[in-house]
């Protein structure tokens, strides 16, 4: 009963926002009224922890939606400058594919992204560069939410597992107890390590086939035929692609830790699937195009975003078109990098709350560390550089903040409700928080076949929280000890945490809203969890299937 009273203000957003279509904004009130309601009434929590657990909630959507707003305002003075027409005629040049401009641009840039920074970026850069070549809004979203799973574990430059394993953890007795009966566990950072090259290993033998489902999502629903074949066309290139960059992550989480899977590996698979492209090797005979845009569905279209009909179409040297994608890559890894002393002078700005209103919860905010600063700081050198005129900054001001603010309404409203639910833990009626009652109860249910569900629970606990750093902080002491409890191998278990935790990112609702921001959708959320969730139950099913195996054979 507790696990059904806990899974209701999830199931209903679900049911509003995948089966009723309702957008976000409406659906988004409905689920915090509903979880408010069972917090106080059923979980009884004191309205103080309810209303710091709220504050926290918007501190952490301001940390989003600052993300959001740099995001926005380099995608649209790339826009009005001119500087995205070069990038749309260098990469049509490539290949006027949109199938192998997926996979290039979501799937390789995309995890040399997420591998520096972490924190929804790709979404937020990939998207808007789509849509620049020609992608339906709706399209470009897609591609850029299924591509936020292999890559994320090691994002931010291992933030999930270093931070999100590490602190989830560390200094508990069970975890202390386990490492001093193993011969092959001397610290705690050597299980740390440990977990990290099995998260690898999943990842790979799960992950490799992403850039094909990518290509067959697009084809299937975004083409004039509405097939999965013409995505199958492509096999060679997209396994090329999942390969180029699977060998990399793997070696790199085996052998040198957490920090450089997905960096690494993204800008060697980028490197050889734009190499690919250029040869034409690998490649189908006959290319795939979109419909003529006149026939797209509404729903398919920007409602405050990129519009072809005003962009510029100057041309500019492809130096200065591109200089600020490099600026933002080289700016991401050195403020990233543990060795160089960037990140250490970065993280001392960041501002922490005292404990709100009584209780335990704390937040925390730092304008200087976020990706939104290098958006910003990049975005400051742009516009002397393309010698933006008044007129211009008129424009992109108007659609920067069109663009921006339903995703800061949807925000707003998401994220203390998912706050809520996660620090729901302290409580008069003596129950365990939210999730860890809904994770209890599969997992009582589950027995020896838990590594088939322990993928799920990250999943959720990314769907719920927003991250897979929070899903692992949430869940990975809880997955240790069912792991201890039915004598399963801990090691692999948290590492099918952290793996789930990395596809429930295609779903969350957090990236859904801030990809959705930055190429001008609103009100498609439930049409996008349709579509993601399929990619997400097959990353679930095969890391299950690939888990239990690791486990008993």
């Amino acid at each position: 009963m507790d696990a059904l009273v806990a899974i209701a203000p999830l199931a209903l957003v679900f049911v509003l926002l995948v089966l009723w279509q309702w957008p976000a904004k409406r659906a988004m009130p409905v689920g915090l009224f509903v979880t408010v309601i069972i917090a106080i009434f059923y979980w009884q929590v004191s309205t103080a922890q309810i209303l710091a657990a709220g504050i926290e909630g918007l501190i952490i959507a301001a940390n989003v939606l600052y993300i959001i707003i740099g995001a926005l305002l380099l995608l649209f003075t790339l826009v009005h400058s001119g500087a995205v027409s070069t990038i749309r005629d260098t990469f049509a040049r490539i290949s006027p594919d949109p199938r192998i401009q997926a996979i290039i641009i979501a799937w390789t840039f995309g995890a040399f992204i997420e591998g520096a920074s972490g924190f929804g970026t790709p979404a937020a850069i990939a998207g808007p560069l789509l849509v620049v070549l020609g992608f339906p809004p709706l399209a470009a979203v897609m591609c850029a939410l299924i591509i936020q799973s292999t890559p994320v574990s090691f994002g931010a430059v291992g933030t999930p597992i270093l931070i999100g394993v590490h602190d989830g953890l560390s200094g508990q007795s069970l975890v202390n107890s386990y490492i001093a009966t193993q011969t092959n566990l001397n610290t705690f950072d050597d299980l740390i390590f440990n977990i990290g090259g099995q998260v690898a290993v999943i990842h790979a033998l799960t992950g490799f086939v992403i850039p094909l489902i990518v290509v067959c999502m697009l084809t299937r629903y975004f083409g004039i035929n509405k097939s999965w074949r013409e995505g199958f066309e492509v096999w060679r290139f997209a396994l090329v692609a999942g390969i180029a960059f699977i060998i990399p992550y793997v070696f790199l989480a085996l052998y040198l830790g957490p920090e450089f899977p997905s960096l690494i590996g993204g800008l060697f698979a980028l490197i050889v699937t734009v190499m690919a492209a250029r040869l034409g090797v690998f490649q189908p005979k006959t290319h795939w195009r979109f419909p003529d845009q006149q026939h797209w569905p509404q729903n398919w279209l920007s409602n405050a975003g990129i519009n072809q009909s005003f962009i510029n179409n100057e041309r500019l040297p492809l130096w200065k078109a591109a200089l600020p994608y490099i600026l933002i890559g080289v700016l991401l890894i050195i403020t990233r990098l543990p060795g160089l002393p960037f990140k250490f002078f970065l993280a001392g700005f960041e501002i922490t709350t005292v404990p709100l209103l009584g209780t335990e919860i704390q937040a925390s905010i730092n304008l200087f560390y976020l990706p939104g600063a290098v958006f910003i700081f990049v975005v400051l050198i742009c516009l002397p550089l393309y010698r933006v005129n008044s007129r211009q900054m008129v424009e992109i001001s108007k659609s920067t903040f069109s663009a921006f603010i339903n995703a800061a309404i949807i925000l707003i409203i998401a994220v203390p409700m998912v706050r809520i639910f996660i620090q729901s833990g302290v409580n008069a009626s003596g129950l365990e928080s939210m999730p860890i009652t809904l994770a209890q109860a599969i997992a009582d249910m589950t027995g020896q076949a838990w590594p088939m569900f322990a993928a799920a629970i990250g999943a959720l606990g990314a769907f719920i929280g927003g991250s897979n750093t929070v899903s692992n902080l949430t869940f990975a002491l809880f997955q240790f000890g069912v792991a201890i409890k039915t004598n399963l191998s801990p090691v692999i278990v948290v590492a099918l945490q952290a793996v789930g935790g990395a596809a429930g990112n295609m779903i969350c609702i957090h990236n859904i809203v801030a990809a959705s921001a930055t190429c001008g959708l609103s009100g498609q959320e439930g049409n996008l969890i349709r579509m993601t969730i399929i990619p997400t139950l097959y990353y679930l099913f095969i890391a299950g299937i690939t888990g239990y195996f690791l486990v008993f054979w």
